[in-house]
């Protein structure tokens, strides 16, 4: 190991490789908006509570997509599958192509998930929190679906790159 570096030393670059050790598992995050699916990419899903049943995802600042999330009634969060990279590429690219050849649900309230992902969420907003650069946002979730029978495992996001599991030891 090294030596720890200083506050002076925390700069964006330094700190994205070191979080970026730490692997995740990408969401989409979907709505229905002004009759159009409008969604985004996100590595920060995270299980919060069980009573009432929350998770969360972490939303750049800067994000231009989430503003008009945000507006809708109801949200899908799709855990994406490791067959899904270039989906989740296409997440980042222009809005109007973003879930172009994506097979996708809508449900009554709006809420949009790709239908080949491992879980799908039917979620509203509980709470958003200020964080930094970024906006913690809390979902409450109305429904989930997912399948025991799903083949390979979740696309994973390490190193600034997507990846998937190695088999179980």
């Amino acid at each position: 190991m090294g030596t720890f570096i200083t506050n002076q030393d925390l700069d964006p670059v330094r700190l994205r490789q070191a979080f970026g050790v730490f692997p995740s598992g990408v969401v989409a995050v979907a709505a229905s908006v002004d009759g159009q699916p409008v969604g985004l990419a996100a590595s920060s899903f995270t299980s919060v509570s069980l009573d009432p049943p929350l998770v969360s995802v972490s939303i750049a600042n800067t994000s231009r997509t989430w503003p008009d999330l945000r507006r809708a009634g109801r949200l899908g969060v799709t855990v994406l599958a490791a067959h899904h990279g270039e989906l989740c590429r296409r997440l980042a690219g222009p809005v109007g192509h973003r879930f172009d050849g994506a097979a996708l649900s809508v449900t009554a309230g709006g809420a949009v998930t790709v239908d080949d992902g491992l879980a799908r969420f039917d979620c509203s907003i509980y709470r958003e929190v200020e964080a930094g650069d970024h906006t913690i946002v809390l979902l409450r979730l109305h429904a989930v679906d997912h399948s025991a029978d799903q083949d390979g495992g979740p696309l994973v996001f390490h190193r600034s790159g997507f990846g998937r599991l190695s088999p179980y030891i």
